[in-house]
């Protein structure tokens, strides 16, 4: 499929699968004419990136992940380096950090809006 086609099934700009493409999570052969042909098994690749880059993944550990990537939701890490292994620890801290801030904002704003409702409604005529 070309570009546009992989664009439009994973709601990624093409800029974006450019970019893919030069960090090496993605490969694209070249047509006659220099259009990018990607294999069908690309898009469910670019949704794995998508979704490891939505859960605050770099894209070098992106790349040092996807091979050991089968399927959505399954993982094949049969020679996982001492390296990797801290990498991935050390994302994983990460994402529990921005989840506990995330989770006190929310519940801020949750806070903010009850007291904002409960308040009675004054309207202020021309004061």
């Amino acid at each position: 499929m070309r570009i546009g086609e992989l664009s439009e099934r994973t709601g990624t700009p093409r800029r974006l699968l450019r970019y893919y493409e030069e960090q090496g999570l993605v490969h694209a052969e070249r047509c006659a004419n220099g259009y990018r042909s990607y294999d069908p098994g690309t898009e469910d690749r670019v949704h794995q990136i998508r979704g490891l880059l939505d859960a605050g993944l770099p894209t070098r550990v992106i790349k040092q992940l996807l091979p050991c990537l089968g399927k959505p939701r399954e993982i094949h890490f049969s020679d996982a380096t001492p390296e990797t292994l801290a990498t991935l620890e050390a994302e994983r801290a990460k994402m529990d950090a921005r989840i506990a801030c995330l989770t006190r904002n929310r519940d801020a704003i949750t806070a903010y809006l009850a007291a904002v409702r409960a308040q009675p409604c004054t309207a202020s005529a021309g004061t």
